[in-house]
């Protein structure tokens, strides 16, 4: 039996029916029980005493180069860990690290996944600043705290010597910030898992879904001449401002449901005294909704190519990137009801996590992780938090480094809890 039907229904079975309709009940396997299970209870003692280490860890992790497509050294280093821990570790083609803790049969694969790279260029300062509770340097939050979880959590499951019946496969991931391009290989050279856990964002909700990403480059081209001869030719300056122009004219309804567009490049151009020969702009669209997606994607390119034709130059598309979308809320209902979503809801809770303002949404139908391509594929996933943080993306990033013994605890947990399949399971009550 498919295990979400399973956990359907044991809930049916012991009467879960929602409280109210304004707090539905979902599917969860977590038992608080489970913390006083001598071997897990051991693992996360060890997690506790091996803090301090695991800290030190993750600032060495952060001050290694890991630029998109240049994240040899955190390869390398996290290669070396995982076969001290004793893993099945190989490396593929384009860099991904995949360790594997085999089960002893009859349980579910799950895949745990965090992505080594980071945005910014070879060249920054990555020197980390320790400020009290806060940890201070471009990456720190995103991801380098999730790949020293996800090695502190290894090491725990080993101290305590944890046995599950499924293999616990760790894949630390390339050029995720590139279009989760190092997930999308792993799963294209791999048998599916059961399950998909991304190590990726902060603590607090859990995503379930996948926000669609498209990068497309519009690039205009003319002759050009000198602005001296310039009075009346064409040019694709006035194409890419008429096109540009009309695309913020599109006006989608809103995340999470509808979809954001931004052009976040302008390029083009040698001389003042010319017309250029050649421009282009970048789109950025994003929706969690496949059919609106591909709408606009598609009124995009009508725009860009009647710009074209009003100002007689030449057009190119070039596609970077076409990450699909996993669907709306109402699309994504039966995965919102997957025991895995709850139960990692639920450790949270019992671990004293912060899920923000009252009222703010435990899950969200959303994501812009290693998950996505596991929910696009039809595999159970969801991204978790690795501690509290932000500024992600920006040389101010930040991350609050006590705050990731929860976040490992949690790996570790949902780990433990899965790894021998699924167990019996309740209506969750707030």
């Amino acid at each position: 039996m498919p295990l979400i039907s399973f956990a359907l229904a044991l809930v049916l079975a012991l009467g879960g029916t929602p409280l109210t309709a304004q707090a539905p009940s979902y599917p969860t396997a977590w038992d608080p029980a489970l913390l006083n299970r001598p071997d897990v209870k051991a693992a996360l003692g060890h997690l506790e005493r091996e803090f301090p280490q695991q800290v030190e860890e993750w600032i060495r992790i952060a001050q290694m180069v890991g630029k998109s497509t240049q994240e040899q050294a955190r390869g390398a280093y996290v290669k070396a860990e995982m076969t001290r821990a004793g893993l099945q570790v190989r490396v593929d083609s384009v860099g991904n690290v995949t360790g594997v803790r085999k089960g002893t049969g009859g349980g579910p694969t799950i895949v745990f996944a965090a992505h080594m790279d980071i945005v910014h260029a070879v060249e920054t300062n990555l020197a980390v600043r320790r400020d009290g509770d806060t940890l201070r340097a471009p990456g720190i939050f995103d991801n380098s705290s999730s790949v020293a979880n996800m090695l502190a959590a290894i090491r725990a499951l080993n101290a305590a010597k944890v046995v599950t019946k499924g293999d616990l496969v760790f894949v630390a991931t390339v050029q995720e910030e590139l279009g989760l391009r190092g997930m999308q290989y792993w799963f294209d050279h791999n048998p599916k898992p059961d399950l998909l856990i991304a190590m990726d964002g902060g603590l607090g909700p859990v995503s379930y879904g996948a926000l669609g990403i498209y990068w497309t480059r519009y690039r205009y081209t003319s002759d050009g001449s000198h602005t001296l001869q310039s009075r009346g030719k064409p040019t694709p300056v006035l194409a890419m401002a008429d096109a540009v122009q009309r695309i913020y004219q599109l006006q989608p309804p809103a995340l999470p449901n509808g979809a954001v567009i931004n052009v976040g490049q302008v390029h083009g151009g040698v001389i003042f005294n010319g017309i250029p020969q050649d421009l282009y702009f970048t789109v950025d669209l994003r929706s969690s909704d496949p059919v609106l997606l591909d709408s606009l994607d598609r009124q995009i390119g009508r725009i860009a190519q009647e710009a074209a034709d009003r100002a007689r130059v030449g057009l190119t598309v070039e596609i970077e990137q076409k990450n699909r979308a996993g669907g709306t809320e109402r699309m994504l209902a039966d995965a919102r009801r997957h025991p895995l979503v709850q139960t990692a809801i639920d450790i949270q809770q019992q671990l004293g996590v912060r899920f923000g303002m009252p009222g703010a949404q435990q899950a969200l139908a959303t994501g812009s992780t290693d998950a996505n391509i596991g929910v696009v594929a039809g595999v159970p996933s969801i991204a978790i938090g690795r501690s509290y943080g932000g500024d992600q993306h920006t040389l101010s990033e930040w991350a609050h480094w006590p705050s990731a013994l929860q976040g490992t605890k949690l790996t570790l947990l949902l780990a433990t809890t899965f790894g021998d399949g699924i167990r019996p399971v309740r209506a969750f009550v707030p």
